[in-house]
């Protein structure tokens, strides 16, 4: 089985064209941790952690949007 691991969002331009293109074979894991801190961007009224979240809801959006098999973990839900 081939795989890839990738650190988004900057990996949306690199791989997003073989995530969302070519034959509907592969199953994704979106792993997200939403805990952190709000750091302000200058001259933005949001912060880095919204814009992180964004592109990840973004990348789940697209990926689902072309059918493709996804399963979103978020490190907040996971117990033990």
């Amino acid at each position: 089985m081939a795989t890839t691991l990738g650190f988004g969002p900057r990996f949306l331009h690199s791989t997003g064209q073989l995530h969302k293109g070519g034959p509907n074979t592969g199953l994704f894991v979106q792993v997200v941790d939403e805990t952190g801190d709000e750091l302000a961007i200058p001259g933005q009224d949001f912060g880095f952690a919204r814009l992180t979240r964004s592109q990840a809801a973004g990348d789940l959006a697209a990926l689902e949007e072309n059918g493709r098999r996804i399963v979103r973990l978020r490190l907040e839900d996971v117990t033990g």
